[in-house]
């Protein structure tokens, strides 16, 4: 992997956090909750794909790193989204 595909790449990664914290911001705190709910099955697919970055290759790259934390904070938000999807339920229950 040459530097211009890692800077291409962080790049993206960079206008990814920018574009989604402006987005989440303009959420009003009513719709937040089950919105977080629905986006667990995109963080269950962002998952599968980075178990695939992270075990595509036999040796050790930044691939495989970058694959490692995307699993771990893909886990981290499903985990979290399912927390506060039962938290909210637990709301309306009598």
């Amino acid at each position: 992997m040459d530097t211009g595909t890692i800077i291409i790449g962080l790049t993206i990664f960079v206008l990814a956090c920018f574009a989604g914290a402006e987005l989440i911001s303009k959420v009003p705190p009513t719709l937040h909750t089950p919105l977080m709910s629905g986006s667990n099955a995109i963080s269950g697919i962002a998952i599968v794909g980075a178990l695939l970055a992270t075990g595509h290759s036999e040796t050790f790259s930044s691939m495989t790193l970058i694959g490692f934390f995307a699993v771990i904070f893909a886990s981290i938000n499903v985990v979290g989204g399912y927390m506060v999807t039962r938290r909210m339920l637990q709301m309306f229950k009598k």
